[in-house]
């Protein structure tokens, strides 16, 4: 992978490397674009095959984030932060503290969240060293485990989405199938049972489909079939690229619906979606609560503020739709220029202010 061709391509500002011997701390902080204020974004622990793949799931993370925040209405830019490492074995209290002394030392420049592999108590260790952290106990004035927010944020996008495909939003009876069941998907399940859909689950931990089992009256299937099932909605909520070549051909689905990040492997799967008349929210719209939740700790928390701007998650997507139809281009496309759209209208701003406040000193000079 060539770093600075790739960053070039996409615009990305900045990529630093976290180093720290003694906890064993190896970490990527990804910024791709301060324009609209500080970047915000999660701390991801995983354990990367490579270097290289961790490098490219920062960037490309943090590229998503950038575009998550704009069409959320947020005034942040885009960053991501991953973490080398087994989240089951390899952390201690030291490395979560060091990694907040480099978040740091970037002067508000970036501020991270909970993500995959950390946890509330992870952002607490952080905040031990910083205050550019969202996420953390509330005990500390916070709003704590953002999934249950990220997961109603989902389950509004999944009612939007349904009226797109089917001219009405109840859910009551649909078959919906739902790959991955951790925190968020979770939350999302206990939603979509008490409306009354039909639910079809499955994830490699089988604990956790058991759990679906037991308490939604789910009906589970094994990871390489949930692409195959008959259903009115697909939930992936699990890893990335799992709309490809290779699955778009078993789906059976009018609506593709999940709060997993970065679903399409390539954008040309946007399109092949589209002509084939699949209704797909885009990842990074769908999923937003999470971050719209956590930002909103940045003013002081109020619960009923934040979920209100969860709640316009549903109006973004019908806004997505109608572009998409209107003219007649994928949903992920809409919905990015809509975020390019609001980005460059920022800067364009910013650069005219600059202009005239130069302009008045010049005067000022002469």
């Amino acid at each position: 992978m060539e770093i600075f061709k790739y960053m070039e391509k996409y615009d990305y500002e900045q990529l630093i490397f976290c180093h720290d011997k003694n906890s064993g701390l190896k970490a990527i902080i990804a910024i791709h674009d301060t324009t609209l204020g500080p970047a915000l974004g999660g701390a991801r622990m995983w354990p990367y095959k490579s270097e290289e793949e961790a490098i490219e799931d920062a960037l490309r993370l943090a590229r998503g984030m950038t575009y998550k925040n704009a069409i959320s209405g947020l005034n942040l830019g885009g960053g991501k932060t991953v973490i080398i490492g087994d989240p089951a074995k390899d952390k201690n209290e030291e490395m979560f503290r060091a990694l907040g002394r480099f978040i740091q030392s970037l002067n508000g420049r970036y501020i991270t969240a909970e993500d995959v592999g950390t946890t509330v108590e992870d952002m607490d260790l952080i905040y031990e060293e910083t205050d550019y952290v969202t996420g953390i106990s509330p005990t500390y004035g916070s709003s704590g485990n953002p999934s249950p927010v990220t997961a109603y944020g989902v389950y509004l996008g999944m009612k939007a989405s349904a009226k797109e495909a089917f001219g009405d939003d109840s859910l009551t009876g649909k078959r919906i199938a739902v790959q991955g069941l951790g925190n968020v998907a979770y939350h999302l399940c206990k939603h979509l049972h008490e409306e009354g859909a039909k639910l079809i689950v499955t994830d490699i931990n089988q604990d956790r489909v058991k759990r679906a089992v037991d308490e939604f009256g789910a009906e589970a299937v094994e990871p390489e079939d949930i692409y195959k099932q008959e259903v009115d909605i697909f939930s992936p909520c699990a890893l990335g690229a799992i709309i490809n070549d290779e699955t778009i051909p078993q789906l059976k689905v009018k609506v593709i619906a999940g709060s997993a990040n970065n679903q399409l492997k390539e954008s040309r799967h946007g399109q092949i979606l589209h002509e084939k008349g699949i209704v797909y929210a885009p990842d990074y719209v769908i999923n937003a609560g999470g971050v719209i939740n956590v930002a909103d700790e940045l003013y002081g928390y109020n619960r009923e503020r934040a979920m209100k701007r969860v709640e316009m998650i549903y109006d973004s997507l019908t806004k997505i739709f109608r572009m998409s139809k209107e003219e007649n281009i994928p949903t992920y496309l809409a919905a990015n220029r809509l975020a390019e759209e609001r980005i460059n209208s920022v800067f364009k701003s910013r650069k005219q202010f600059m202009q005239r406040e130069k302009n008045i000193l010049s005067k000022k000079q002469s």
